[in-house]
């Protein structure tokens, strides 16, 4: 399955992407599994994505709501983790 980046908006596997996800209780994640029930959206895995994503506040309006400072950050991190455990 294919899906859009919210930052680049190139088209990729899912699992080349992170998912973010607002769940059922309408918290935004990071979905490390990519199978937690909510809303999800996808970023490459590239921090330039990321940082498009946070300029554009395409995440705020993906999920039609505020995403905080530090979410960013998290994401981030969490890209820079993966990376360093491959």
């Amino acid at each position: 399955m294919h899906r859009m980046c919210v930052g680049c908006r190139a088209i990729k596997h899912k699992s080349e992407m992170i998912r973010i996800v607002r769940t059922l209780e309408n918290k935004v994640e990071i979905d490390e599994n990519g199978k937690k029930a909510g809303r999800g959206a996808y970023i490459c895995q590239n921090p330039e994505c990321l940082k498009t994503a946070k300029k554009k506040k395409a995440l705020n309006k993906y999920f039609k709501r505020n995403i905080e400072e530090y979410f960013y950050d998290e994401v981030e991190q969490f890209l820079l983790d993966s990376r360093q455990a491959t």
